[in-house]
């Protein structure tokens, strides 16, 4: 009888053991995956990242903002030469030199105009610059290596524990792995959302580089091109959350406490998800955008 109930326990052990060894196994899966292309995801430029939809971003920008952008510029500069004529005692005070400025103000924004989409690609293309460099500093594996931590735990803990010890480690890995899911779908939206705020960005982008010839309105160009270069150097901070998040986990040791390690590594992945979300509003802070 002892016998069979050995036995019987033993069945458990081995269902139960199995149980969270699976748990264990598709735990970090997502998150490793979503964390791993990051660096490439993030050095994509707009153009590589979905062709089709820059293609439609690009004929939304030439197409039907070019247009509204000049009219915008054609009221900037009758505004500016109204503003320049008062100025000079309703033209009393002015010189031929007057004329040869205006004209050459009024050049400059017009080739600003019809050169806006592509130096708005020129920010993002310092910006992927910057986040292959930093890609290269930034060295360390950016996951746990799976199939050696879960020997290393059956070897060492989980074939010693007993039925009550694993059904809450099953229950704990559970929790921990709907967790960890939670945060690989939060990485994603963090990484599509960037670029799609980036395509946004870029679709109405002659609109405000039509105000830039004029000193009072010029705030709304300048504030822009602040939120395009905010745009563009969040990639560099969200390779160094990654950068550290690599070296948080490379110090965990599953061996000294499985439930501690567990607990640890699902913190730091929640800490990297909402740095990630926080690097958007550092961005714009430092470069004063708004």
């Amino acid at each position: 009888m002892g016998a069979i109930i050995d036995k019987i326990t033993e069945f458990i052990k081995e269902m139960l053991q199995g149980w969270v060894l699976g748990n264990f196994g598709t735990m970090f899966t997502d998150v490793n995956e979503k964390v791993g292309i990051i660096a490439g995801e993030v050095g994509k430029k707009p153009s590589a990242w979905n062709p089709g939809v820059f293609s439609m971003i690009r004929s939304l920008s030439e197409d039907v903002m070019i247009p509204i952008a000049g009219l915008i510029i054609s009221a900037v500069l009758c505004y500016e030469l109204i503003a320049m004529v008062m100025d000079r005692n309703n033209m009393h005070e002015m010189g031929s030199g007057f004329f040869f400025r205006y004209l050459f103000k009024a050049g400059v924004a017009v080739m600003l105009l019809s050169k806006t989409f592509d130096i708005a690609m020129a920010v993002f293309d310092v910006g992927n610059h910057i986040v292959s460099k930093a890609s290269g500093v930034i060295s360390g594996s950016t996951s746990l290596d799976v199939a050696e931590t879960l020997t290393e735990m059956f070897n060492e803990q989980i074939s010693t524990m007993g039925i009550g010890e694993l059904i809450g480690l099953g229950i704990e890995t559970m929790i921990v792995s709907l967790c960890m899911k939670i945060m690989s779908v939060l990485i994603t939206v963090i990484l599509y959302g960037r670029m799609i705020e980036i395509y946004l960005y870029i679709s109405v982008a002659p609109v405000p580089f039509a105000t830039l010839s004029n000193r009072e309105w010029g705030g709304i160009g300048n504030n822009y091109i602040k939120g395009l270069c905010a745009l563009a150097f969040q990639g560099f901070f969200i390779m160094v959350c990654v950068g550290i998040y690599a070296v948080l986990v490379s110090k965990i040791k599953v061996a000294d406490n499985l439930h501690t390690a567990l607990w640890s590594v699902a913190a730091y992945t929640v800490i990297l998800c909402f740095s990630l979300f926080k690097t958007g509003s550092l961005a714009k802070s430092i470069l004063n955008a708004h």
